[in-house]
């Protein structure tokens, strides 16, 4: 139908397995939709393996705490705190995993995916949180600094290392493109770089008395907790604001797709992630008259696939009208809502509203597109 001057419906689903199918009918305007994320590691084999670190974590923490106390160690006890908050993590992302399993139902048209985003959310504000005690701790003890037994913070310590060693291995075999996982693997990698810092603060304190050390490490170990936490809150809250995923570019993707064989122009274009690892798409394309839509939109969803990652795509396409293709004189309102910028094929654009407010065509800030009649085609341009 792609030369009556309607648009097209298509829809097309790519799982993780990397199956395809499509089919495609010609309608009044049209969508293309397609799908599908997949992690190298199946999700049951990543809650094994955060059980088994989990565990673990849980064991150590016991004992840690109570060395802490008789060795009235800081270090030790913000570790203590640091791996109890691992666990919860750990717990968090595995409950998480079970909730963004289930299928879509109801309401929820995508599922219960973020559910993973909120654990990760979840992790990062715990380690400011954490962060944020161990500094004010930190900075006390060193104003007054407490006796520290040294000996039982380095024997500590060093079990420590090798404890977090083994949960960061298990940790790292896990899908770490998922937030969620991703949430878990930084509490425990910095619990890591927390017992090492402890270990080297116990052997200080064991050698020469200055239990001021013990302190300076908690700050360290605060320090860490800050960045990590950050990291995590900034990119859960990235998927939570609907932004394109960091590093991709919705003005590059709008340009690629504008300049496909046959695009006039791109507008709606609107970039997001369901969960980490997720990305979707949905755009308005406009073609010139007797155009294929089929295969303009099918050339969109292979190149956004094949050169940006993004496999769930709804692609409206539709023949511009030929006010819009008309040069001189106002356009008539090809949509009533339009939203962020209208990408071009580089043909000559005048513009009837460089304001961003409404122009007479109905858009905000539309841009009105030259472009030569397909009767003129062999014609050059004056």
């Amino acid at each position: 139908m792609g030369e009556t001057g309607m648009g097209v419906t298509g829809t097309g689903h790519e799982p993780p397995q990397g199956h395809r199918r499509g089919t495609g009918q010609a309608q009044g305007h049209g969508h293309a939709h397609g799908h599908g994320h997949g992690h190298a590691v199946s999700a049951e084999a990543d809650r094994r393996l955060l059980t088994a670190a989990l565990v673990l974590i849980l064991g150590f923490m016991a004992v840690e705490v109570v060395i802490g106390f008789v060795a009235r160690s800081l270090a030790l006890v913000s570790d203590a705190g640091h791996m109890l908050t691992d666990a919860i993590a750990i717990a968090f992302a595995i409950v998480a995993m079970r909730i963004a399993a289930r299928p879509p139902q109801g309401g929820f048209t995508y599922g219960l995916k973020r559910a993973e985003i909120i654990s990760a959310q979840i992790n990062g504000i715990t380690l400011l949180l954490l962060s944020v005690y161990f500094v004010y701790e930190g900075v006390r003890r060193l104003i007054e600094p407490p006796e520290v037994a040294g000996a039982y913070v380095v024997a500590t310590g060093l079990a420590g290392i090798v404890v977090n060693l083994a949960a960061t291995w298990l940790l790292s075999r896990a899908n770490r493109s998922s937030l969620n996982v991703e949430g878990a693997f930084q509490h425990i990698l910095n619990d890591l770089f927390a017992f090492i810092a402890t270990t080297a603060a116990g052997a200080v304190v064991w050698a020469t008395g200055w239990s001021r050390a013990d302190a300076l490490a908690a700050l360290v170990v605060a320090a860490l907790m800050l960045k990590a936490g950050w990291g995590l809150v900034r990119d859960s809250g990235r998927v939570f604001m609907e932004a394109a995923p960091a590093g991709m570019s919705p003005a590059e993707i709008g340009r690629r797709t504008a300049a496909l064989e046959h695009v006039v122009e791109v507008h709606d274009l609107h970039i997001w992630e369901v969960t980490s690892g997720y990305p979707a798409m949905s755009a308005h394309i406009l073609v010139a008259p007797g155009s294929d839509c089929h295969a303009v939109r099918q050339a969109a969803q292979r190149m956004v696939h094949d050169e940006y990652g993004i496999a769930h795509t709804t692609l409206q396409v539709d023949h511009a009208p030929p006010d819009l293709l008309a040069i001189g004189g106002p356009a008539e309102p090809h949509c009533a809502e339009a939203h962020g910028p209208a990408h071009t094929n580089g043909r000559p654009q005048p513009s009837d509203d460089t304001t961003g407010k409404r122009g007479p065509n109905g858009c905000p800030g539309r841009r009105r597109i030259s472009f030569r009649r397909p009767d003129r085609l062999s014609d050059h341009p004056t």
